[in-house]
């Protein structure tokens, strides 16, 4: 008897060993069994293997079950869906409770300056844009989680986070080559249009009469500018409903800001070749040597007041005023989001993947079989732009931890950072708010499945091309100090205050000044800016790379046919 009873437990024991499924019960099992089975699906992993993440949570949160940790983002449907789902289920599967705070991007960075200032705990956990990596790597508040991964939170860290999935890891990486975030949202800022009216045979005819070229996605901004032209003023309404060429907003406030450093100098051309941004100088016209920056003027080796800057400020201003709908001029970011959803324009230049979610509900734009009549496709770029160079932005939310947090809370933050962007969760997330992180779960077939109703974002983020759409990099020092310049100054040129020259002009000096003085309070150490002296803009403009000399603004209109280019991105072809 105690043979064939030691015999049954030898063979069970290598059961639960070779099936690698959970060899115990518990209230927090069942309910992550619960989890798995009636929300996380679908997944890139097996029911066995996200039961086996899930007691791996159960297991390492339990020093901290029962505490309340409070974590923070800013408000898009991602952010939401964790902060009403993911917390919920985090609870009921670790006992850890969370307190998810969503609210705008600015008011997440004055927090975070509030807690470098005062050493004083705010949040145990931020979801901050990767934008402000060259601060981060800088200043030396933030947690390189690289570091912590391996000491101090390897108790706490998933072994299956599988880090090299996460398409934005260059993102989060300094020059030191350490890991300061993890992404847990990324989408990117493409070129948006009416895929319907730009097929329609008597659009092309008379676009090709004119213009002398095929109606198609514009390649260069001539061919944006044309396309904006022709809709304003050349077809002006379709089915008796006015309609307009582009559509922008303009007014004087701090997203104002985001909508020129979140990579429209880049578009244009300014800056040097890089990826996943120019070296030495990015597309906030800031050059480094090395990982010092020396400058934003052209008089120092900057483009922040380059000829390739103006002329993007110029465009910007140009295109609002003629060819976007009426009232645009004093909308801001908030407010003009839902002009694109009636249905009356036809392209947009500028415009963030992150509102799919929203351009696919029914209405106007979204056909009765629930495909969309738009499409998106790459941004076009300026005349100062060349190969090598990224084409435009990437926002990548990004969990980050300060060291002012006491290590308890950090660690429990950490575990759930790590829930919500883990492959357990990853895809069912990604599928609600389409701000994808994972390669594993964009090449999923259940992405696959939903890629028709999609207007082109499966396609994109499977192509080679997706690598050319960054966030912000390392050159820039101190982000919320110097992104506060921008909306100030171009809303001046703007308002018709100044010329856009001296907008400019205005801009890259302020900008030298916040550098001057982060030099001489020396809290930067090594990576530190050390401006260059002023000299002839004209010596450095004569160089060869960026800062460029002026270029022929207005070449011929370029455009490609959609449907070839989406061919080629599905066979891994750039273009």
């Amino acid at each position: 008897m105690n043979k064939k009873r030691t015999l049954f437990c030898v063979i069970a024991a290598l059961a639960l060993v070779f099936l690698s499924v959970p060899c115990w019960s518990s209230p927090q099992m069942d309910a992550a069994k619960k989890w798995v089975d009636n929300e996380f699906q679908p997944s890139t992993l097996t029911k066995a293997q996200q039961m086996k993440e899930m007691e791996w949570f159960i297991k390492a949160s339990a020093p901290f079950k029962g505490m309340k940790i409070k974590v923070v983002s800013e408000t898009i449907p991602t952010h939401e869906y964790e902060a009403k789902v993911l917390t919920k289920a985090f609870e009921e599967i670790t006992g850890i409770k969370v307190a998810f705070d969503l609210i705008q991007e600015g008011d997440v960075i004055e927090k975070l300056q509030t807690q470098w200032a005062s050493g004083k705990n705010i949040y145990d956990g931020w979801v901050n844009d990767s934008d402000l990596i060259g601060t981060h790597m800088r200043y030396g508040y933030v947690v390189p989680l690289s570091d912590f991964m391996k000491g101090e939170g390897k108790d706490v860290t998933l072994p299956t986070l599988d880090i090299d999935d996460f398409m934005g890891l260059s993102f989060v990486t300094g020059p030191d080559g350490k890991i300061y975030q993890l992404p847990d949202q990324q989408f990117a800022n493409l070129y948006w249009f009416r895929y319907d009216w730009f097929k329609r045979p008597d659009f092309k005819k008379k676009f090709k009469e004119i213009y002398g070229y095929e109606l198609g996605v514009p390649v260069n901004w001539s061919a944006y500018e044309d396309i904006a032209q022709f809709f304003t003023e050349v077809v002006k309404e379709i089915d008796g409903k006015a309609v307009y060429g582009h559509n922008d907003y303009g007014k004087k406030a701090p997203d104002l800001g985001w909508r020129f450093t979140d990579a429209w100098l880049s578009m244009a051309g300014v800056g040097s070749k890089g990826i996943p941004n120019g070296i030495p100088v990015d597309e906030w016209g800031i050059r480094v040597e090395g990982c010092t920056p020396v400058g934003s003027s052209v008089c120092r080796g900057g483009a922040a007041n380059s000829p390739g800057a103006k002329y993007a400020l110029r465009k910007y201003m140009e295109w609002l005023r003629k060819y976007a709908p009426p009232g645009c001029l004093g909308l801001d970011f908030y407010t003009y989001l839902p002009i694109l959803a009636k249905g009356n324009v036809a392209q947009q230049i500028f415009w963030y993947t992150a509102f799919v979610s929203d351009m696919v509900k029914p209405g106007p734009t979204v056909n009765a079989d629930g495909t969309p009549k738009w499409r998106m496709a790459p941004s076009p770029h300026g005349p100062y732009w060349e190969e090598g160079m990224k084409l435009g932005y990437q926002d990548c939310g990004s969990w980050t931890f300060m060291k002012s947090t006491p290590l308890d809370r950090r660690k429990a933050a950490w575990l759930f950072a790590q829930f919500c962007v883990a492959k357990t969760t990853s895809l069912k997330k990604a599928l609600v708010g389409l701000t994808p992180i994972r390669d594993s779960d964009i090449r999923s077939q259940a992405f696959t499945d939903r890629a028709p109703k999609l207007g082109g974002l499966v396609e994109f983020y499977r192509s080679p091309a997706r690598v050319a759409w960054t966030p912000t990099g390392t050159n820039v020092p101190d982000y919320p100090k110097l992104a506060q310049l921008w909306w100030q100054n171009v809303g001046e040129a703007v308002s018709g205050e100044v010329t856009v020259s001296r907008a400019m002009d205005n801009l890259a000096r302020e900008m030298d000044k916040v550098m001057a003085r982060i030099e001489r309070a020396g809290v930067q150490k090594e990576c530190g800016p050390k401006l260059n002296p002023c000299i002839d803009p004209n010596v450095w403009l004569n160089k060869p790379g960026s800062p460029k000399a002026k270029v022929n603004e207005k070449p011929q209109g370029e455009t490609v046919d959609y449907d070839e280019l989406i061919k080629a991105w599905r066979e891994g072809r750039v273009k």
